[in-house]
């Protein structure tokens, strides 16, 4: 057998991919998150966009980068998909 042959997994049946609906939660989880750290970062008022944003609403100084936090979201998101799964 050569170590660079492919080897084709099938997933048991309980091991399959995500349903659709699994997939739209996690995405709206993930963009929320995403936005909420995106807020921290820049915004100093009217976080939930209820008026339009004006330039008052941003910080004059920003504090922390946007740099690790997609990935961090990303891991938490399924991190949180793997507990809630095996009851951890």
């Amino acid at each position: 057998m050569s170590l660079t042959q492919n080897f084709e997994v099938q997933p048991a049946a309980s091991e399959q991919a995500l349903t659709a609906d699994e997939f739209r939660k996690i995405d709206a989880y993930w963009r929320a998150c995403n936005y909420l750290c995106a807020g921290m970062i820049y915004l100093r008022d009217n976080p939930l966009l209820r008026e339009p944003l004006r330039p008052e609403h941003f910080k004059n100084r920003l504090l922390g980068h946007w740099g690790s936090d997609p990935g961090q979201t990303f891991t938490w998101v399924h991190l949180n998909r793997v507990i809630r799964k095996y009851e951890l």
